[in-house]
């Protein structure tokens, strides 16, 4: 077996593991700080919007010796209106020009081509218009709050509400940190954008149910045992499907990485940063949001109802009494208090006395021990 294998199986079987909710405090300090900055990002810069929501043109030209500077300069010239420019692996321009018409979109282009001595003929121009653009921020939104409701009554129905609430605060923290790196980043957002978010999400919720699946199989009939708290088995729940949630993440993200930094950034495929940029960023925050977010938020909430509070009592009690005759009785022969829970602790226990007095074998007293025999030596 690997040694990532074999990590797995460990954690599984809680040999080893990191106390998740013990240091959850930590975790959500640091999704605030995240989330804190990806809002005033997004209040300060703004979101850029693609001409699909805005409305405009886009012009694609052939390879030209200008610089994406340079464009830049000559098409807010000759159009009056901020531009956008990215470089095509071609060695062309693609130029988004907003406020642009059907009836300026020619004088726009025929100057462009002036300005960059490149043939006006071979310049593709694309119009949009903003109604249309409208309609497909409208038709996100409706799609968005869609997913959104039938997510929380899908979990509320196949788990409980607590677990339906906490998926739902994972999914708008990676929501708000997604727009809030588009925002930072200065990316436009385009309908691919759109595509990606809702991609992310149902990849985020895949991996929250996957550790609430878990969760729920090792709490069935957690009152009747005293072994563990809630929290401790919702730590063990989330280490034992880490090393999954981590292979299919790293698996995820890494075609994900060549798409956004090797075919957007080193061969200039610009128009693929917008939803490659949406799905590395969601893929990461969904994944995180899935171990450090969402199951301690279910640990938080239930550990607060009565049941889990008593349960929690019984555990510490049952703790503090194992401890007290450990320190009474140095030769570790624990005394039988009668507690029973279904992992069968009796039988564990009288385990563990057999073998602590293993190699102390005593022989049965002699017959006649105690009476003289009328014999001195």
């Amino acid at each position: 077996m690997s040694r990532l294998g074999n990590l797995g199986a460990r954690l599984y079987r809680g040999e080893v593991g990191y106390d998740f909710i013990g240091h959850r405090k930590i975790w959500y300090g640091v999704s605030i700080l995240i989330t804190i900055t990806a809002i005033v990002g997004l209040v300060v810069r703004g979101l850029h919007m693609g001409i699909e929501f805005e409305g405009g043109a886009v012009f694609t030209t052939p390879k030209t010796s200008a610089s994406v500077q340079q464009t830049t300069d000559a098409a807010e010239k000759v159009s009056g209106h901020q531009a956008i420019v990215q470089a095509l692996g071609d060695g062309g321009k693609r130029i988004q020009i907003a406020e642009v018409d059907t009836k300026t979109s020619t004088a726009v282009k025929e100057k462009l081509a002036e300005e960059l001595k490149v043939d006006g003929n071979k310049i593709d121009a694309q119009l949009v218009g903003p109604s249309w653009g409208e309609q497909i921020a409208n038709k996100a939104w409706q799609g968005l709050g869609i997913f959104m409701i039938l997510v929380v009554l899908y979990l509320a129905i196949a788990f409980e509400w607590r677990m339906a609430l906490a998926a739902l605060i994972a999914l708008i923290h990676d929501i708000t940190i997604t727009v809030g790196v588009y925002s930072l980043v200065g990316f436009e957002v385009t309908p691919g954008t759109v595509i990606g978010l809702l991609t992310i999400l149902g990849y985020s919720l895949y991996d929250t149910v996957v550790v609430f699946d878990g969760l729920r199989e090792s709490s069935k009939n957690v009152t009747k045992q005293t072994k563990f708290t809630y929290a401790e088995i919702a730590n063990r729940s989330i280490n034992g499907t880490l090393v999954r949630s981590i292979n299919t993440t790293v698996v995820a993200l890494l075609p994900v990485a060549g798409l956004l930094f090797i075919g957007g950034g080193m061969l200039g495929g610009g128009m693929l940063n917008d939803i490659a940029l949406s799905l590395f960023v969601g893929l990461a925050a969904g994944a995180y949001s899935s171990i450090f977010i969402a199951t301690p938020l279910v640990s938080d909430f239930k550990t607060r109802t009565p049941e889990m509070k008593a349960l929690a009592r019984r555990v510490h009690t049952k703790r503090a009494k194992a401890a007290e005759r450990e320190a009474h009785e140095p030769d570790g022969t624990p005394d039988d208090d009668g507690d029973e829970d279904e992992d069968g602790p009796r039988a564990d226990r009288a385990g563990r006395t057999a073998a602590g007095v293993s190699g102390q074998r005593r022989q049965p007293p002699a017959r006649g021990r105690g009476k003289p025999s009328g014999k001195r030596r």
